[in-house]
């Protein structure tokens, strides 16, 4: 117990002291010299122990250049030999949140050390990361900091001891989906006749399965008449004016805007970009209507098969978006649909 526990820490661009959003594309640095949150770590891990190495990355410049960005880090990572590796917390950061769960996963899979993170329930990372990793709930920001990388360390103490974690809900981290068997005392038949009652009388009781809760969502009625009707095209492929002039993120965002294609008679090369890591975007770049069909629904308007194509596209970059933001991004442009009087919405994918 008094050897010296060797520790490697991962965080982003913000909480290496470098910027925020601006300092998004730095890239990968090391340091070796104490900081806070390496001084805090030591102080939390309750024995001899030492941050060899605090490991600072770009949200933007890894969520990126992934391909480059996760072996030179894993690299990095090797070359110190740690014992345990923690990266975050990253609380609702999605880049950040997606970089920690990454890097973990491939800690884990490479070293076979303890590898541990932890961020917030709406971070995308957690459904990226959690059946590989236990992941330590936070709340969305971080005032409790010193809580939070305390309980990451108690994990760390736990694994490194040789010890199971008990169960999700006990311990704090984020179920994992698996199934364990476990010795309750009371014979399945039982558990079943119990829980059967509980509900028929409306007592309180906990399944053993969780399932999964669907919305009921209904389709919508048909259109009757197409010439009296208004079209909004929707896209969830990340396309946006040249410049990106809201700032939209490359992934997991949590709004839309609606983009003017008014001065058709198509979407041209050029003045447009695009924001998103999930697909070749050279085909949309050359020609945006591959994506956003203006030109096809401009002409059908001329045809008059249908009333009008509403003058501004609702754009947003459907990539790990948590299902929180997605519902979201989804509420607010019906609201936009129902603001401008629109009869129907055409909403391409990648």
């Amino acid at each position: 117990m008094n050897q010296l526990l060797r520790i490697v820490h991962y965080v982003n661009q913000f909480y290496g002291q470098i910027g925020g959003e601006t300092a998004a594309g730095t890239g990968i640095s090391i340091r070796e010299e104490k900081g806070g949150l390496a001084e805090e770590i030591e102080a939390k891990i309750d024995r001899p122990a030492k941050v060899v190495a605090t490991i600072v990355c770009g949200d933007d410049y890894f969520a990126e250049n992934v391909e480059i960005a996760l072996p030179e880090i894993m690299k990095i990572i090797k070359s110190y030999e740690p014992d345990v590796f923690f990266a975050g917390p990253a609380y609702a950061a999605g880049r950040y949140g997606m970089a920690c769960a990454a890097i973990c996963t491939e800690v884990k899979k490479e070293l076979g050390i303890p590898a541990i993170t932890a961020m917030n329930e709406i971070n995308p990372g957690v459904d990226f990361g959690k059946k590989e990793l236990f992941i330590v709930k936070t709340g969305t920001n971080a005032r409790t900091m010193k809580t939070d990388l305390g309980e990451m360390a108690r994990f760390a103490k736990i694994m490194l001891g040789g010890k199971k974690l008990g169960l999700p809900d006990e311990e704090g981290y984020f179920k994992r989906g698996w199934n364990r068997s476990i010795r309750t005392g009371i014979p399945t038949p039982d558990r079943t006749i119990n829980m059967l009652l509980a509900k028929m009388k409306g007592d309180d009781f906990v399944s053993e399965i969780e399932l999964p809760e669907n919305a009921d969502i209904q389709p919508a009625a048909a259109i009757k008449n197409l010439k009296d009707a208004t079209i909004v095209l929707c896209t969830d492929g990340g396309l946006y004016p040249e410049g990106n002039p809201d700032n939209m993120p490359c992934s997991n965002p949590d709004v839309f805007h609606p983009y003017s294609i008014k001065d058709g008679p198509e979407l041209v090369e050029g003045e447009w970009t695009v924001r998103h890591n999930g697909y070749d975007n050279s085909f949309v770049l050359a020609d945006p209507n591959r994506l956003v069909p203006a030109d096809a629904f401009i002409e059908l308007e001329k045809e008059n098969y249908i009333g009008k194509l509403h003058d501004k596209c609702l754009s947003t970059t459907g990539l790990i978006t948590t299902v929180a933001n997605s519902k979201k991004i989804g509420k607010a442009m019906v609201d936009y649909i129902k603001n401008h009087q629109i009869d129907a919405a055409i909403l391409t994918s990648t």
